[in-house]
């Protein structure tokens, strides 16, 4: 625990989807000094997320669906393309990624690679997002995805790595998570990176 922290008190704001909570902390700056702050973080539990790529094919499986905030925060349609995701619902990292992309894409994946893990909006949010990547073989694809129930209605896409640049340059890719997928994908070799043009440097005097 870190000794230039000291939580004062907790109040719960809300308690009916997730919990939001109010905390009053003292805080130890580096000059020694104290200060008393008061912040809210909302507890949502922890996530993963999984990238499926096809290296032979270069190709990838994303998944397409209504995501409300971003509705009400400029997205027209609020259709959001994004990697196969979910809470672990107490399940580990590994048994979480491999539900939910049974669930959203309908392929079994075995052996989902752990690549990193991130806290994907720490100003407000406690959860930390466990990020996955896995090979796959259309054989792998043993169900029709598209979700569990009727508030998820899941539309899953296989895009080529050019498709898929694409649309994050024209904006129709905007998730963070599947941004940051992408990039390792291409830096790991697995899928073909961006094609960036570079504005040549000006030459003269300094």
């Amino acid at each position: 625990m870190n000794p230039g922290v000291e939580i004062l008190a907790t109040q719960v704001l809300s308690d009916d989807w997730y919990t939001l909570r109010k905390v009053t902390f003292r805080h130890r700056g580096p000059d020694g000094t104290w200060s008393v702050q008061s912040r809210e973080a909302y507890d949502r539990g922890n996530g993963a997320a999984l990238l499926l790529y096809n290296t032979n094919d270069d190709t990838v499986v994303l998944t397409r669906q209504f995501r409300l905030p971003t509705y009400l925060n400029g997205n027209p349609d609020g259709m959001l393309v994004e990697v196969c995701a979910g809470l672990l619902d107490g399940e580990s990292p590994e048994a979480a990624i491999r539900r939910e992309a049974q669930e959203e894409t309908g392929f079994s994946v075995l052996d989902p690679v752990p690549v990193f893990q991130a806290y994907m909006s720490p100003g407000s949010v406690t959860e930390r997002l466990h990020f996955f990547a896995a090979p796959y073989q259309i054989e792998d694809r043993t169900g029709a995805g598209g979700g569990t129930g009727e508030e998820e209605q899941i539309d899953v896409l296989e895009l080529t790595a050019a498709e898929a640049w694409a649309q994050v340059a024209d904006g129709r890719i905007q998730d963070g998570k599947t941004l940051l997928l992408l990039q390792h994908a291409a830096l790991a070799g697995w899928i073909t990176g961006p094609r960036v043009s570079v504005p040549k440097a000006e030459t003269g005097s300094i």
